[in-house]
This record gives C-alpha cells, sequence and structure tokens, in this order.
C-alpha cells in the first residue's frame, strides 16, 4: 500500500491514517530527492513520534523540516519491514540515513555443486552453483580454514580444466592433502562421505562431526577392518589437534562481537567473529554517517544492514544498547528461522572480546582518520593545482585498455573527498571503432557514460545524473579533445577537464598535465595534488586492464570456435566440456577430437587446423549443430 503526499505535508494528519502494521516509511523533500527510509514494527506510532512535542535531536529536526511528503510500504512481517528497508538504502541511498559503505566482496569457503565437488576461496557474485560457508572477517581466515580442510578431509581444489585431464596425482596428494579423485584413487561413496563431513565442519558442527567418526572407527574396528579403522582415528586425532577452541561458559563460541568508535561524525564499527570455537578474525567497517553522531544509531543501522545479507550467528554482543533492539532482534531471528539475541550488558569471557574488539574500534578509528587527513591535504592541493574554488567533491577518470586493438575496454573510476567509490565504477566494452584508435575509444566511453547521466536526468532520476567536477583522461592533448568534443556535442557543461599525460620514461611524478585552455602543467613529484591525480589515474588503469583481460579471455575461449564453420553452441559446449576448456582442446590430436560426440574427421582436422593456425581443409559439414 502506497499513500501519496498532500501539498502543505501535515505529519500528525498523515500518521493518523496509518495502520498499525509494520512495514517502511519513506520521507520525500520538496524537490523530489528521498530523505530518509526507516523502518516500523507499528508503522503509525513510529511516523506519528516524529511529529510529537518530544525532545530530537538537530539532525532529526532538519530533516523533518524538510518533508514535503511521505509514502508507507505495508509489510507482512517485521523481517520483511528490516529486508525491504536495507534494500531501499542501499539502492536509494537517502541523504540522511546511516549506510553501511563497505568497498570489498565478502570471502567465503565455497563447495561447489559437482560430481567430485571442489574446496575453494570465493570472492564477489555467488554465480558457481554449490554452497557458500561464511561471509569471514578476512581474506587470511578463509584460507587458514581451507588449509584445515585439506588436511582433514583432503578434497580436490584444482580447477575443472586440470581435474579432467590430469593422468596421475600432483603434489597436492602427495603431501596428504587431496585423495586424487581425478585418477580414482579414492571412490564415489568415500568421497561424498568426506564432503558430507566437510560440509558438517564449516556448518559448526564439529561436535557431532567427532561422535559421528568416534562411533564409525568403533563400528569398522568390531568388523575387523582395522585399516579404515587406522584412518578414522588419525582422522578423529587431527581434528581434535587442530581445533584451536575458545569457549564461552564452557561452550564453543558462536557469536559476533561489535563495537563502535566514533569522533564527530565519523564511525567506526568493529565486528569479531567467532564460528564453531573458531576466531574468524576482526573486520573495519566505516559507514557513511550523513550527519548522524550517536553511536547508538550508527551501530543500530550497522546491524540492521548488516545481518539482512549476511547470516547471523546465535548471539551478537553489543558494545551498548541500540535503538528498535527488540524489533531488529525479532527480524533477524525470524529472518534466520531460529533464535538469535542481542546482547549488550555482558560479563565474563564475553565481556573481554567487547574491551578486546573496543580497543581494536578505537585503534582503525584512529587510523582511518589519519588516513582520511592525509586525503583532505591531497584534495586541498589538487584544488590549489587546478585553480578551484573548492576541493572537488567527486573526481571521475577514463582510461583504455587493449592488446594491439584486440577487445577494447574503457574504465570509469570515481573518487569523493573520502577516496574511491568503487560501487559507482564502470567499464565499457568499445565497439565500431578500428583496432588501436584510442582517441574514437575514449569519444565513445565518455559519450556513452554522460549521455546516460542526461537521459536519467530527464527521467527525474537524481541519483543516476551526478556529474563529476572534475573529469581526468588518462592521456594527451589528442584523448582530451575527444573528450572535450563528446561533451559539447551532449551540452554538457560546468565539468573540468583535464588530460594526464605521462612522462618522459613514463617515471612516476613526472606527468603532464594538459588543461582544457591548451596550458600544459608539470606539479612535480612532491606536489600532494598531483599525487592525488596519479591514485586516481593508476585506478582506473588497473581496473580498465582487469576488465579488458576478463573480456580478450572470454573472446580466447569462444570465439575462435565459433569462426569454424560446422561448430555451433552445441558442438562448442561438448568440445569445451570434454577438453575442459580451450588449452586442453588445443593439446589435443585430431584422432582425440574426432572422438567428441558430433565432432566427425573431416572437422577435427578443421578444428584442429585452426587452432593450430594452419590453412583449414574446406567444410564437408555445413550443419550447426
Amino acid at each position: 500500500m502506497t499513500v501519496g503526499a498532500v501539498p502543505q505535508f501535515d505529519g500528525k494528519a498523515f500518521a493518523a491514517q496509518l495502520s498499525t502494521a509494520p512495514g517502511v516509511y519513506r520521507m520525500y523533500a520538496a524537490d523530489g530527492g528521498l530523505l530518509y527510509v526507516g523502518k516500523a514494527g507499528a508503522l503509525k506510532r513510529r511516523v506519528a513520534s516524529y511529529f510529537n512535542s518530544a525532545p530530537k535531536t538537530a539532525r532529526t529536526h532538519a530533516m523533518v523540516a524538510q518533508i514535503a511528503r511521505m509514502e508507507v510500504t505495508v509489510t507482512r512481517t517485521e523481517a520483511e519491514a528490516l529486508l525491504l528497508e536495507n534494500q531501499l538504502i542501499k539502492s536509494l541511498a537517502p541523504r540522511y540515513n546511516v549506510a553501511l559503505r563497505d568497498d570489498k566482496s565478502y570471502p567465503y569457503v565455497l563447495l561447489t555443486q559437482e560430481a567430485w565437488p571442489r574446496l575453494a576461496f570465493h570472492r564477489g557474485p555467488r554465480s558457481v552453483p554449490g554452497r557458500y560457508f561464511g561471509p569471514y572477517a578476512s581474506a587470511g581466515a578463509v584460507r587458514e580454514t581451507m588449509d584445515l580442510m585439506f588436511k582433514l578431509f583432503r578434497l580436490r581444489s584444482c580447477e575443472d580444466s586440470v581435474f579432467r585431464n590430469r593422468s596421475r596425482p600432483c603434489l597436492q596428494y602427495q603431501i596428504g592433502r587431496c585423495s586424487a579423485p581425478c585418477v580414482e584413487l579414492v571412490d564415489a561413496a568415500e568421497y561424498a562421505a568426506s564432503v558430507r563431513r566437510a560440509s558438517m565442519f564449516l556448518e559448526g558442527r564439529s561436535d557431532e562431526l567427532g561422535e559421528e567418526l568416534a562411533a564409525a572407527m568403533e563400528a569398522a574396528s568390531a568388523a575387523l577392518e582395522f585399516e579404515q579403522a587406522a584412518r578414522l582415528r588419525d582422522l578423529l586425532a587431527t581434528l581434535r589437534g587442530v581445533q584451536a577452541r575458545q569457549y564461552v561458559d564452557g561452550h564453543a563460541a558462536n557469536l559476533d562481537v561489535l563495537a563502535c568508535a566514533m569522533q564527530g561524525s565519523t564511525a567506526c564499527v568493529l565486528l569479531l567473529a567467532f564460528r564453531d570455537g573458531r576466531n574468524l578474525g576482526t573486520r573495519a567497517f566505516f559507514p557513511r554517517t550523513n550527519g548522524e553522531e550517536s553511536a547508538e544509531e550508527v551501530l543500530g543501522a550497522f546491524v540492521s544492514q548488516y545481518y539482512a545479507e549476511q547470516p547471523a550467528p546465535a548471539e551478537i554482543v553489543l558494545d551498548r544498547a541500540i535503538p528498535d533492539a527488540d524489533l531488529i532482534e525479532l527480524a533477524l531471528a525470524e529472518a534466520a528461522g531460529r533464535k538469535i539475541a542481542l546482547k549488550s550488558s555482558v560479563r565474563g569471557e564475553r565481556a573481554g572480546y567487547l574491551d578486546l574488539a573496543r580497543r581494536n574500534a578505537q585503534i582503525a578509528l584512529a587510523t582511518e582518520l589519519g588516513s582520511r587527513g592525509a586525503q583532505q591535504a591531497r584534495s586541498e592541493s589538487l584544488r590549489e593545482l587546478l585553480g578551484l574554488a573548492e576541493p572537488p567533491a567527486r573526481i571521475e577518470c577514463f582510461d583504455i585498455s587493449h592488446t594491439l586493438g584486440e577487445a577494447t575496454v574503457a574504465s570509469c573510476v570515481v573518487f569523493d573527498p573520502a577516496g574511491p567509490v568503487r560501487n559507482q565504477y564502470r567499464r565499457y566494452n568499445i565497439t565500431g571503432v578500428d583496432p588501436g584508435d584510442d582517441y574514437a575509444a575514449m569519444r565513445q566511453a565518455v559519450e556513452r557514460r554522460f549521455r546516460r547521466a542526461l537521459e536519467a536526468e530527464a527521467a527525474g532520476q537524481a541519483a543516476n545524473a551526478v556529474l563529476p567536477d572534475v573529469l581526468l583522461i588518462d592521456g594527451g592533448a589528442g584523448q582530451l579533445a575527444q573528450a572535450r568534443e563528446a561533451l559539447a556535442d551532449l551540452g554538457v557543461e560546468g565539468v573540468l577537464l583535464v588530460g594526464v599525460s605521462k612522462g618522459e620514461a613514463r617515471r612516476p611524478g613526472e606527468e603532464t598535465l594538459v588543461m582544457a585552455d591548451g596550458r600544459q602543467v608539470r606539479p612535480g613529484p612532491a606536489s600532494l595534488g598531483l599525487q592525488f591525480i596519479q591514485q586516481v589515474r593508476d585506478e582506473a588503469h588497473r581496473f580498465a586492464i582487469t576488465g579488458h583481460r576478463g573480456r580478450r579471455q572470454k573472446a580466447r575461449t569462444t570465439s575462435r570456435l565459433e569462426d569454424i564453420p560446422g561448430i555451433g553452441p552445441r558442438r562448442r559446449g561438448a568440445l569445451l566440456r570434454h577438453f575442459g576448456g580451450l588449452a586442453g582442446l588445443k593439446a589435443a590430436g585430431e584422432e582425440e577430437i574426432a572422438r567428441v560426440e558430433g565432432i566427425n574427421a573431416a572437422l577435427a582436422a578443421r578444428i584442429y587446423a585452426t587452432l593450430h593456425g594452419l590453412v583449414p581443409p574446406g567444410p564437408t559439414d555445413p550443419q550447426n549443430r
């Protein structure tokens, strides 16, 4: 249900018509901008609280004074309200919400869903079929866990392209970290049992796993299967030996500890995680406070947003009480399907963990403030270098990457006064230009980026219509001219264009800045402003070359097969599956290629010739299956 606005907004009248159902409310300013998104266990009571006579902070007064209209969405449960609130905060970026700002994707342990599952480190979108265990506080914690898993359960770690083409065991088998399913030194049933036990361990059921192993060992011994009993005994001993446990009240710890440190409107939330007695390490988060100065509000927003996307442990220990703790606890429990406790008053070992988290939060905050101070100094120096009235609030930089004109990719990175804004980075696959024509590629990328901004502005999508104060172009006068012409054709004004031309021998610090009016400036390596530009330019280069390599690899994996007459999607897929990828196919002879279903001798000869740069025989099988 959505309730519309009234010309002169009357908050009390608006609240009076609402129900007591759970839901999400949204506050809008007169210009249509979203001010705030909030959740409520009872919409009527929560919305009315903004318009009563109770004391409020200056920030809340300023926000309420700007409200021109409000909308509400009723949900079935408080858990749905929590999820919807966080989705809207993440996608719409309201002006006054505290927002979890984390530029890194979370690391997980991945157990793939295959006939012979693989154990792997994973970061990024969960596109690979399988089970994901985590998230972990750091990559180091994931690698430590995986090292333990390989010792205990001897699962494979190799990629499928390697696994399918092994003819003898690898070094991992020799050192006792893999059971060599690639050459069938372990049967399917035994490997499946190892996979199941690995899952139990990663789920935090190691006590149950230990009991199962002990029972299986006794059963094997009673059946006079002494070799199997000895193997299970060794596995059980290893499991008990490597579990460096942390206990709370006599039980293996399974909790998160959170502490919030603030200085002004800068906040740090420190997460200390334990799973099944294993310390997964700490991780510091620096949410955008948007003017909020209450550590309780910041921590409450963090708990709400973080655990809406990540699985919550049974116990979350907080260094202070947070608003709506009962609502958040109920919503998290409903989403998880089990009881979840939020605790802010603890004793014993929990208090010790909390003290540790507080100290680490203070240290991380001090480090971040020092880093921000240096960033502000570079930003101020850049203002002076470019002759701006104020430090730029938004800087974008474009770079082009290709290999001899192949798979050209343009990158656009974004920096604000706090540093990189990675969720706004963009890549552009360049098409329709001559290979190696960097000028045309730059023009196309700039044109595409700013045309989308103008279209978003016309559609009233203010969040997607933001323009930079400074636009850096990696290149000299030629690339800069192309960018300037692209902006002029679109009618974009108010963006300062600066070309960043590499110096002699491409040494850092010797760059020349090419201004839009033709001036050339050489600030020198001691310039903090130039150091800031180098940071942005290097990030654009990194982002561009990463995208280029991915596009090039994809093209080399598929396009060479697609160009062969008689090879369609089905045959191409069959070939790549059979040989584990293009490298395996290229290493095969004609006779081996012809053994693949659907590939006759003539087609195998054509495939072999194409992949090895030979003149292929004429097509005899025109059917493209």
